[in-house]
């Protein structure tokens, strides 16, 4: 039985989202402020945290960010209220793996626990590293080094990435990455994968704006490109 840790200040949402999860059979922790909520990610041993952005105490970008400097590289689903696509960007750069904006639905945000749970167990790829330009993917150590700077790479960028690179030259849709990566096969949202080729590009493009490796296919979708042709 999985455990989950909600993170949650919102009584109504927090008392919905256990009875919920309960009914699916989930053990269920659950801190209201970002403090406490840091504390028993890392002492507690979850499964995965449903974690929201806007918290008393701390906000959820930091428990993020400090707990996967912590070592802990469990699945955090970010819940969020704001519409920016900044403050999304900056989550998923801090460490999330996905997000989920409020107000949401239930069974989507059920679906979506079960998915990232599901890719947790996926096993390790044969090839440990892949160099293509002046980037050097360490698939075993979750790591990217761009020249000198070296870049941890979160579970759903790593998950991201490795897809693109096993299907190099091919025109890669939004809904297959979905599918593949996340595996929704109800709740699609493109945005999710728009988001992470944007952080991803921030770590393997010398212009993020011009990309030479992810490549967007106009109406198609992203083609990763090994070397400039």
């Amino acid at each position: 039985m999985n455990t989950i840790l909600i993170i949650e200040d919102d009584p109504a949402i927090l008392t919905g989202l256990v009875a919920s999860l309960q009914e699916e059979h989930f053990t269920v922790l659950t801190a209201t402020d970002g403090i406490t909520g840091q504390k028993m990610a890392l002492e507690q041993h979850a499964d995965l945290i449903v974690l929201d952005l806007m918290l008393p105490g701390k906000n959820g970008q930091e428990v993020c960010r400090e707990i996967r400097a912590a070592g802990i590289t469990v699945p955090v689903l970010m819940l969020t209220a704001k519409t920016s696509e900044t403050d999304t960007v900056l989550g998923l750069e801090m460490g999330a793996d996905d997000y989920v904006k409020k107000p949401f639905s239930v069974r989507e945000l059920i679906a979506r626990i079960k998915a990232l749970l599901r890719r947790t167990t996926q096993p390790a790829p044969a090839v440990e590293q892949y160099h293509f330009g002046n980037v050097l993917v360490d698939f075993k150590g979750h790591e990217l080094r761009h020249g000198a700077a070296v870049h941890k790479l979160a579970g759903k960028e790593y998950d991201v990435l490795k897809y693109l690179i096993a299907h190099e030259g091919e025109v890669v849709t939004r809904e297959m990455l979905l599918n593949q990566v996340w595996g929704y096969e109800r709740f699609p949202t493109t945005r999710t994968v728009d988001n992470f080729i944007l952080t991803l590009r921030k770590k393997i493009e010398a212009n993020p704006s011009q990309p030479e490796h992810l490549l967007t296919i106009h109406t198609a979708g992203y083609k990763f490109v090994k070397e400039k042709g």
